[in-house]
């Protein structure tokens, strides 16, 4: 059990920059949440629902983090600051990064459709701060989604989630895949589906221009062709003086 904590704690100062040591990450809510929440979901499924609860709602008391006692949560989450929300049916995988004003949120339950309502985040997944990724969808493995993102349909394994709706970003992930990215946002430009397509445009802009600009001068060479062939004086362009 020793053993299994200091992996857990060495996973989290893996990811994150700011503790100086195990020590430090011990004072992190989201280790607490996850810790707390291991003993409600043993109680949960032991049909213990009341007392399963109260550790669920004493545990959202101290640290602003609400996990249900249903919530299946693989090895070394770790959940960066507070205020995340993990629904009923939701199922984590092996070292996720969650950051905080998450929420894995689930369909209407009054709607009479059961079972599971809420995401699976498989393993290495990646979620941005204020991400909301909403009802039985799957994010698979190693794929980011993006601060702020709103995910509704399943994601792909590796790609990066972003904006509201979230649309995959457009370049291919075997090009700049990481092992690790913070906050599961990349912050380059040229990683921003946006930049991207004015990037494109922009480019398509230029092109016609020249290839415009190639016609008027050949059309301008023909003109002149035709008058020196009948030998009239061209006509000489508006704004232009003769000498």
């Amino acid at each position: 059990m020793f053993k299994s904590l200091i992996e857990y704690l060495d996973s989290i100062v893996a990811r994150d920059p700011a503790p100086r040591s195990r020590w430090e990450v011990l004072l992190y809510p989201g280790v607490w949440a996850v810790g707390w929440h291991r003993i409600a979901h043993w109680l949960f499924e032991a049909r213990m629902f009341f007392l399963a609860r109260l550790i669920n709602h004493m545990s959202r008391f101290f640290t602003a983090i609400d996990i249900h006692p249903g919530a299946t949560i693989g090895k070394h989450l770790f959940i960066d600051h507070g205020f995340t929300v993990i629904g009923e049916t939701a199922e984590i995988g092996d070292n996720v990064t969650i950051y905080q004003c998450v929420t894995l949120g689930g369909t209407n339950p009054a709607n009479g459709i059961g079972g599971k309502r809420h995401p699976t985040l498989e393993d290495n997944v990646i979620v941005g701060s204020g991400a909301q990724i909403l009802g039985p969808i799957i994010v698979a493995k190693r794929a980011r989604v993006g601060a702020n993102a709103v995910v509704t349909e399943d994601v792909p394994e590796g790609a990066t989630m972003v904006g509201m709706k979230a649309r995959s970003t457009l370049v291919p992930v075997e090009a700049w895949q990481k092992d690790f990215i913070p906050y599961g946002t990349p912050c380059s430009d040229r990683f921003d589906p946006a930049t991207q397509k004015f990037e494109i445009l922009q480019c398509e802009m230029e092109t016609m221009q020249k290839r415009l600009a190639a016609l008027l001068a050949e059309r301008d060479a023909e003109a002149e062709r035709d008058a020196e062939a009948v030998g009239v004086a061209p006509v000489r362009k508006r704004g232009k003086k003769s000498a």
